[in-house]
């Protein structure tokens, strides 16, 4: 109650917006402690998770609120950032493949930068293979096709356990390897001399930072050129054709830079969980992810 009372005297003296900006800094820096020592871990791994949905939801508002085009399997894109992370960043495949055991003997422990990039990367080019086809559809005809394409990855890494094993099918992946970033290990704690930082609290800084980030990204995205141009589509595609806007290309790059968004959230989902299965991908979690776009405000 203090501390409510205490931010309305700060209110009724007009704080410049630069005051207002420290105090949410602040109040964003103060909250896995705040969370955490209420309800303990499982609060704080909520505020990752929702950080986290935030990055999605952000990545799909390009397609879906900027550009007008319904995509309900946009999860796809998330699910192969996170196996692709997982596959090179694990002992599955040189426990499965003679091969790359023998030309890596000490295991798949890619640099976590170079394996993020390759995924995100991954999840991109799957953005313009959905893109492509896609081009001519509208509405629900739209909605169909991307529903199956995500059902499709799912069912393929559900069932990607034979005759090669690449997925492990329904068992999952396992021993994913721990994200690092400049010597900072996220699964451990950091010890600052004054303070010691928990390994979860460390990922919510993570997310928040990316969150922030893709958020500046598409705040540049809405007010550019091609930020336009999605908007000129999604109020009458004919319209703006007449006027030189090529929509094919202009589409496919709304794919693509969805896609990346998830790709980028997929590879750090898997470095959070150290486990995947294919049963974290499913269609609900797509509708999850555009319900959060619809009652956040489309575009």
């Amino acid at each position: 109650r203090k501390f409510l009372i205490v931010l309305k005297k700060l209110a009724r003296n007009h704080l410049s917006r630069n005051a207002y900006l420290a105090l949410g800094v602040i109040a964003l820096i103060l909250l896995p402690w705040i969370v955490g020592a209420g309800g303990g871990n499982y609060w704080v791994r909520v505020l990752d998770f929702a950080l986290l949905y935030i990055v999605l939801a952000l990545g799909l508002n390009v397609v879906v609120g900027f550009a007008g085009l319904l995509d309900l399997g946009y999860i796809a894109f998330y699910a192969l950032g996170a196996y692709s992370y997982a596959l090179l960043a694990s002992p599955h495949l040189p426990n499965h493949f003679e091969a790359i055991a023998s030309a890596f003997p000490q295991g798949l422990h890619f640099s976590p930068w170079m394996v993020a990039i390759f995924s995100i990367i991954l999840a991109a080019l799957f953005g313009i293979v959905l893109g492509l086809p896609t081009l001519q559809l509208r509405g629900d005809y739209l909605a169909i096709v991307t529903l199956g394409f995500g059902e499709i990855i799912r069912i393929f890494m559900n069932n990607l356990d034979r005759p090669l094993n690449l997925t492990n099918g329904p068992k999952g992946i396992t021993a994913i390897d721990p994200l690092q970033v400049f010597g900072i290990t996220f699964t451990k704690p950091l010890d600052l001399g004054i303070v010691q930082i928990p390994g979860l609290y460390l990922v919510f800084y993570l997310f928040l930072i990316l969150a922030v980030l893709v958020t500046i990204v598409c705040l540049h995205l809405q007010n550019s050129r091609i930020g336009r141009a999605w908007v000129a589509i999604r109020e009458d595609e004919i319209a703006a054709q007449s006027i030189g806007i090529d929509t094919t290309r202009v589409k496919v790059q709304a794919f693509v830079i969805s896609s990346f968004f998830a790709g980028v959230a997929g590879s750090l989902f898997a470095h959070s969980q150290k486990f995947l299965t294919p049963s974290q991908f499913t269609f609900e979690k797509s509708i999850n992810v555009v319900i959060m776009v619809v009652l956040g405000g489309m575009g």
